[in-house]
């Protein structure tokens, strides 16, 4: 094992290694998936993402929104009109998050096929068997939709 490195801190954060700073930002069971769903959606609200992960209560998922957005991965744009719009996007350090995301879903796939896992039940809805990719919103030169001011 590697000799312990001197402690560090990064908005709060204490960390001795890069790896430990990346978890602790990244890391816990609902953060992944959420940034995994923006990559891919480009822009979500609240309710899309409630939906998208069922088993999340409200509460959660606010603080972890709340954490991913005081940590610079993700923005949260209000815009103002009745009723009231909140939007959620990655930011640019969040975008780097998408092909390491990508490659654990990968190996989730890899890992389900390697055990054995039943096939999906026809008529239910599952992942689809393909590459995701980043949303358009996201590529260079995209346009940006432009809130209104908060």
């Amino acid at each position: 094992m590697a000799d312990a490195c001197a402690a560090k801190e990064l908005n709060g954060k204490k960390y001795r290694c890069f790896f430990e700073l990346a978890l602790s930002v990244m890391g816990g069971k609902w953060k992944p998936i959420i940034l995994y769903h923006l990559g891919q959606s480009g822009v979500l609200r609240f309710s899309e993402m409630r939906r998208g992960m069922p088993e999340v209560t409200d509460r959660m998922l606010t603080r972890q929104l709340r954490e991913l957005e005081a940590d610079g991965l993700i923005t949260r744009t209000v815009y103002r009109q009745v009723p009231p719009r909140v939007e959620y996007a990655l930011t640019e350090p969040g975008l780097g998050l998408f092909p390491i995301l990508v490659t654990m879903r990968d190996w989730g796939a890899g890992y389900e096929k390697a055990m054995g896992a039943a096939p999906t039940p026809a008529g239910e809805a599952y992942e689809v068997d393909r590459k995701p990719s980043l949303h358009p919103r996201y590529r260079k030169g995209a346009d940006q939709p432009t809130p209104l001011a908060e």
